[in-house]
């Protein structure tokens, strides 16, 4: 690096060091000699320096040069700001937890500091030196993106990915509608949800409850949680009454019996969740598994969004540490759903059986379910699955990072005698035959690129292919929304000496 940026600018500098020299605070000289570059020091993360010159802001190998001047920081590790904005509620709940296990794992001192939010301190415990100050600031979306991109923030907290930033996944959640316990409806189908947030429903009557007005309560219009729901209802929400906070939101919506909202799985106290069914009357339950493998509808990953800059050494470190069982452990705790893949029997699937017989129509023939209840037999279901971005098999955010989760898990060596399935399924619109071609090749694609990531791993070690097609819904077809439910790969286990299930179409 430090070896370009000099050939690029040996020229133009060997001309202007005489002019602009005295003006400078530090000058970084090449350690083989004959080229320098002065310039005002903007920062050093103990390995990179950032100088601001007459060619603009330059980040320089600290390995590739020597340091000259008054301005030349000490060669230790740097005192750093992590500052971090975005999601309200979330960050002040989640951060905490998750930077004090951080600190653990490091050997460092976490040290809370008094803030309006979150604020603590990183301390080496041997020398007392500061290391790192961490704070988090509630911000909307847009302030959020204006945050990172001024370089006045290192990393923003938000409830999808951003186009010009970089991001992965911190901790998953469940968007839920909740009511008072005084409320008597004993559960709401996503279609009626959906006409009460869009207004169009405005009495519980109109969907089998008491003749009262629903009262609709939310957040306001800029907040990122509100404009989180609004993207997935596809239209603005405007609840009749709008809070600044979930608490506050949970807090009126206990009170009111004809009141609704909705919240986070996570912020749920006092008001009661109301279950969701589909538009068919498959129920829909936020349960860990379901929301890590996007079975319910409204799951929500919170993702941890990073400016297209190079970020100092230990906040690296610290979004290295997050994909750690430490990390997932310090999720959990605080009422999200971490990203530990969970394992369920399939004996305790029997709602999706269900919804199989239910589903069945003249295409998904006894001999299909037959196939499918004799592979599940004695498997178990991996959290890891895998969905499509609308009208493509290109996988989504959540599911590429689940890819790279189930590529770690092989290399190490987790299935150890497992053999691991790809079930392959697809919605039920068209014909039968074209659901199962469609799903076999989504399950190959999704294969395809595990053996990209995992180059040097023998081929009777990667999962085997199985599809199915249409015969295992989630949710119902008559929605766009139940149909990409459907649109899925699983990743199944089956113990190795029960022998291969069945690879029959």
């Amino acid at each position: 690096m430090i070896g370009g940026i000099f050939r690029r600018l040996a020229l133009c500098l060997a001309l202007l060091a005489p002019q602009i020299a005295g003006a400078q605070d530090v000058t970084l000289a090449a350690r083989e000699g004959g080229l320098s570059l002065s310039g005002s020091l903007q920062g050093f993360d103990g390995e990179f320096y950032r100088i601001e010159t007459s060619f603009g802001l330059l980040t320089v190998d600290a390995a590739g040069v020597i340091c000259e001047g008054p301005g030349c920081p000490d060669l230790t590790a740097p005192r750093i700001a992590l500052r971090i904005v975005g999601l309200p509620g979330v960050g002040e709940t989640i951060l905490p937890s998750l930077f004090q296990a951080f600190a653990s794992a490091r050997g460092l001192r976490f040290e809370p500091v008094e803030g309006a939010s979150f604020a603590a301190r990183l301390t080496d415990p041997t020398t007392d030196k500061p290391l790192a100050d961490i704070s988090f600031l509630p911000e909307t979306l847009e302030a959020m993106r204006q945050s990172l991109l001024s370089g006045r923030a290192e990393l923003g907290l938000a409830a999808a990915t951003e186009p010009e930033f970089g991001s992965r996944i911190l901790a998953l959640d469940a968007m839920v509608p909740i009511v008072s316990p005084e409320n008597p409806m004993p559960r709401l189908s996503t279609r009626d949800l959906a006409s009460i947030l869009s207004g169009d429903t405005a009495n519980w009557a109109e969907i089998g409850g008491p003749d009262m007005p629903i009262v609709l309560h939310g957040l306001g219009a800029e907040d990122p949680l509100q404009a989180a729901l609004s993207a997935r209802l596809g239209r603005a929400i405007a609840p009749s009454i709008a809070h600044p906070d979930l608490a506050t939101l949970e807090t009126a919506v206990q009170a009111d019996p004809w009141a609704i909202a909705v919240s986070l799985r996570a912020a749920s106290a006092g008001a009661r969740p109301l279950p969701l069914t589909d538009s068919c009357g498959f129920p829909l339950l936020p349960s860990s598994l379901a929301v890590k493998a996007e079975d319910y509808p409204l799951a929500l990953p919170l993702f941890l969004v990073t400016p297209k800059r190079r970020l100092p050494l230990l906040v690296r470190e610290f979004l290295d540490f997050l994909a750690t069982p430490q990390a997932q452990a310090a999720i959990a705790v605080t009422g999200f759903v971490d990203r530990q893949p969970e394992r369920q029997p399939m004996t305790a699937d029997g709602l999706r059986l269900i919804n199989a017989i239910k589903g069945a129509g003249e295409e998904t023939t006894l001999a299909d379910l037959q196939r499918l209840t004799e592979v599940m037999d004695g498997a178990e279901r991996l959290s890891l699955t895998f969905r499509f971005q609308d009208g493509s098999s290109t996988l989504d955010a959540h599911s590429r990072d689940n890819l790279n989760d189930l590529a770690r898990l092989i290399e190490t060596d987790v299935f150890r005698n497992t053999q691991l399935i790809l079930a392959g399924f697809s919605d039920g619109s068209g014909a039968a035959a074209t659901n199962l071609a469609l799903s076999q090749e989504r399950a190959q694609g999704v294969l395809a690129q595990l053996r990209v990531l995992l180059p040097g791993l023998a081929e009777g070690a990667l999962p085997q292919v199985l599809a199915f097609g249409e015969a295992l819904p989630m949710a119902c077809d008559e929605t766009a929304a139940g149909r990409r439910l459907n649109r899925r790969v699983e990743v199944w286990l089956k113990p190795s000496f029960t022998g291969n299930p069945t690879t029959e179409n």
